[in-house]
């Protein structure tokens, strides 16, 4: 039994650590909380049901999709919601209550193009299962875990090795030195919204995926949880957010499974209350730049 709710925790952790892993890069780089990013993610929900269902099923071709499809929105907040207001040199909350407008248009939006009621991907996607002692593992679980592992193996090599990764975190650093040195610091911004986006847009597919239920009102919850895992992680802290997510989804499950599931929500925020009393700038401390 224990196994088994380890192995669900898991799963869901793993795609609060893709939201929260999205909230990290655009904190770490601009220093705003992106409170739109929870819409972006059920954008991509939406644009990976689409592509099953003109794909025939296919699991890989609808993360694809969504991950396209979020960051291809990602991309319009920025250049449409955060840049034209943060130019203008406003107050410091300007930009980030422009966000919040933003995902109240994405709602809106998704839910005018595909009604506002919760809807399913196939049922025959998680059909396949194989017991291994005690446990009981679906093709879906291994896709959600697989495609989460292989997500952050990539960024982790994308924000250490690479050139872009690397100007990512010199304008995180400081974007005066950075755009001295000849880092063209407005692309690296928009770049780093992609990113964030796309790896948004892959978990509202696996979630999709996993609960067999989407809405247009599905990014507020999973975009708290996102925020809760970089709090509890610590902000700018990209590997932080991977662990944030794990603890949890890995709280939810155990207290659905041993307590009662109207209690879920909020034994994983004590849990987070509980550490950031502890220790204030979350498990691996905050800080204003990415982290890699």
């Amino acid at each position: 039994m224990l196994e088994q709710q380890l192995l669900n925790g898991l799963m869901l952790g793993s795609t609060y650590a893709l939201i929260a892993i999205g909230y990290t890069l655009v904190f770490g780089v601009l220093h705003l909380v992106h409170l739109a990013h929870g819409e972006v993610f059920m954008v991509g929900a939406f644009a990976g049901l689409a592509a099953v269902g003109l794909a025939g099923g296919n699991m890989f071709l609808a993360i694809f999709f969504g991950m396209l499809a979020a960051a291809l929105v990602g991309a319009l907040v920025h250049l449409l919601a955060v840049r034209p207001i943060r130019q203008r040199k406003g107050h410091e909350l300007a930009p980030m209550i422009s966000t919040i407008g933003a995902g109240i248009v994405l709602q809106e939006l998704v839910a005018h193009a595909f009604g506002a009621e919760q809807v399913g991907f196939p049922h025959g996607m998680s059909a396949t299962s194989w017991q291994i002692g005690s446990v009981t593992v679906t093709a879906v679980q291994l896709v959600i875990l697989g495609v989460s592992v292989v997500l952050m193996v990539a960024l982790h090599l994308f924000v250490t090795r690479t050139r872009a990764g690397m100007a990512m975190r010199a304008t995180a650093e400081n974007a005066s030195i950075a755009h001295t040195l000849g880092i063209r610091s407005e692309r690296i911004v928009l770049l780093t919204f992609v990113v964030a986006s796309a790896l948004g847009g892959a978990a509202g597919v696996l979630v999709g995926l996993s609960f067999n239920a989407i809405s247009p009102f599905m990014g507020i919850d999973m975009g708290i949880k996102g925020l809760a895992a970089m709090l509890l992680g610590g902000l700018g802290n990209i590997y932080g957010a991977m662990l944030g997510g794990l603890i949890i989804g890995l709280a939810e499950v155990l207290s659905v499974a041993y307590l009662a599931s109207s209690y879920r929500d909020a034994f994983a925020f004590l849990i987070m209350i509980a550490v950031l009393l502890l220790r204030p700038r979350g498990i691996f401390g905050s800080t204003h730049h990415v982290e890699g």
